[in-house]
């Protein structure tokens, strides 16, 4: 499968993501798109906790690719082998390109991020864990970051009378965030009845699979045991670059990302001064190796750098738009559709935000309306 033509360059994305699907659509009216992602539809992967707690609910998170793009393709394949002039896929066909987007993105344990490729499959590995839970008096969360905290307080919000606990080997919540900020989780998450038990660690995992309700007890390395019916996994991301050539493995770090520069292109070179920049190879999403957290608003950021430079580099000019990760960290957390915490930057500092904000912002529908109008699917 051939890409490139004389009068349009083309863009192979490889992932379509909030990364990959933000600038594939930027980039559809000026450039030949070709979209690679495996998935038959986009997973709005911050809606999946909801959708676990309402199943009902859960058909909001999914969006068919067919009306992404007006003038571009989407190939629904898995990238096997990509280089600084294309993908090849797992079918054996390959896609040329001028310019190549590395949006592979991440994967975490369920809920969180699906584990299969089909929406159909998807929904139904939702309402069957839904069920599990739904039975089950004492759930356990291991991972007190972002995930964990949020499913906590979904689960709430569904059933507060279950009885959930957090466990994590840190001693400390979210130590990256003002103390304002983290005074006022803590306070909300005392209010809806969890147990955070931080400086946790289990000895093992528990002996029933994660998301499937089967009374159990596991020991913690330092303070006895733990009793749960259920419990789920919120931690271990890991990153999706194993399909990159040797030339653009060059630029991976010990942790697997991408670096790059302020302009998102790919960096390959190396302590010794080897390797080079890839002047028409970006990255961005979870790939990318920034100082930041792994965050879809960060890279839906990214996609309209990486977009401003490509199209720059079409008309022949410099690419000149930067992106600065920002020294203060920001996050929306939810806690339900009504509770939550966030914090934002500001010229004076970390700004915090009220629960009222937070669900105005994302907790009351996470956000779903925005994908509606880029998905094409009103």
């Amino acid at each position: 499968m051939s890409g490139t033509n004389g009068a349009r360059p083309t863009v192979v994305v490889v992932g379509g993501g909030y990364g990959g699907s933000a600038v594939a659509k930027a980039l559809d009216e000026e450039t030949d798109v070709v979209l690679v992602e495996p998935k038959d539809a986009f997973v709005h992967a911050a809606g999946s906790l909801r959708a676990l707690v309402r199943p009902d609910w859960a058909g909001n998170i999914f969006f068919p690719y067919d009306r992404l793009l007006k003038r571009g393709t989407i190939v629904r394949e898995r990238a096997v082998s990509v280089d600084t002039g294309g993908a090849n896929l797992a079918s054996g066909a390959r896609v040329d390109a001028d310019y190549v987007v590395l949006a592979s993105g991440s994967d975490y344990p369920f809920p969180a991020k699906m584990d299969t490729d089909v929406a159909a499959e998807a929904l139904e590995r939702i309402r069957a864990a839904h069920k599990e839970l739904a039975g089950a008096e004492r759930v356990l969360i291991v991972g007190a970051g972002p995930v964990g905290l949020e499913l906590a307080g979904e689960i709430k919000a569904v059933w507060p009378g279950k009885h959930v606990s957090v466990v994590d080997p840190a001693e400390r919540l979210m130590p990256a965030f003002a103390p304002e900020m983290r005074e006022e989780l803590r306070r909300q998450l005392d209010a809806l009845g969890v147990e955070l038990r931080l400086g946790t660690a289990l000895a093992r995992e528990p002996s029933a699979a994660p998301g499937r309700a089967r009374a159990f007890t596991v020991p913690t390395v330092a303070s006895g045991e733990l009793a749960a019916d259920i419990w789920f996994r919120c931690h271990g991301v890991s990153v999706g670059g194993g399909h990159l050539g040797a030339e653009l493995a060059a630029a991976r770090t010990p942790q697997g990302l991408v670096r790059v520069t302020d302009t998102l292109n790919v960096d390959a070179r190396g302590g010794g001064g080897q390797g080079r920049v890839h002047r028409h190879v970006y990255a961005l999403g979870d790939l990318a190796a920034l100082a930041e957290s792994k965050m879809a608003a960060h890279a839906v950021r990214h996609a309209a750098v990486v977009a401003a430079n490509i199209l720059a580099q079409v008309r022949g000019e410099e690419p000149a738009s930067v992106y600065r990760p920002s020294p203060t960290p920001s996050i929306l957390l939810p806690l339900g559709p009504h509770g939550g915490v966030g914090q934002m930057p500001s010229p004076d500092g970390p700004s915090v935000l009220t629960a009222e904000t937070v669900s105005r912002y994302k907790g009351a529908d996470l956000g779903t309306g925005r994908f509606v109008e880029l998905f094409g699917t009103d």
